[in-house]
């Protein structure tokens, strides 16, 4: 049986997971942003994607901490966990957001090409 002190260890190293994977998601997100400056739309895609995976991290191990809690664990509240919380929500956000402006951008610069 895992003592209270370790469970709190295991508990904040998880939660940190979550704040370094959507960090490095907002990393790449910006990355791909600055490619789309440069109308570099298929490296701005891969960058996303990179993004993407690192936000399904951050997520999975989100969830498993929240089934932990529906499952009956007794769990404290954290204020280092709310804040990934807020973290993931937010890059995931940004993330949508991106994906988007890629796509409006590249349409756009296309349809400016065609006209000319």
């Amino acid at each position: 049986m895992i003592d209270k002190e370790s469970s709190s260890t295991v508990a904040v190293k998880e939660t940190m997971e979550i704040i370094i994977n959507a960090g490095d998601a907002r990393n790449f997100i910006f990355k791909a942003l600055d490619e789309v400056a440069n109308s570099n739309y298929q490296k701005a895609r891969e960058l996303i994607k990179k993004a993407n995976e690192k936000l399904v991290v951050a997520h999975r191990i989100q969830t498993k901490k929240l089934q932990e809690e529906a499952e009956g664990d007794d769990v404290t509240y954290s204020v280092l966990f709310t804040h990934a919380q807020d973290t993931v929500m937010t890059i995931m956000s940004e993330y949508n957001l991106a994906k988007r402006l890629i796509n409006i951008f590249e349409k756009k610069e296309e349809k400016f090409r065609g006209s000319k």
